[in-house]
């Protein structure tokens, strides 16, 4: 599997979350993103982790549909 860094736009669209949303989710630690130069890159494994700690804690929830 080919492992790639996004941009914050594209960890954006692929989590459907908004700019400032998504940075404080960086800046909480709940999606890990490195720094290269001056931009912020995020480990699309780190958006795969993110969706699936998201669906494990809804999979708990009771009487969801």
């Amino acid at each position: 599997m080919s492992r790639q860094l996004l941009s914050v736009q594209e960890g954006m669209s692929r989590t459907g979350l908004g700019r400032s949303s998504f940075f404080n989710k960086i800046a909480s630690g709940e999606i890990r993103s490195v720094k290269v130069g001056k931009r912020r890159l995020i480990p699309d494994t780190a958006i795969d982790e993110y969706i699936e700690r998201l669906e494990s804690k809804s999979a708990g929830g009771a009487g969801v549909a």
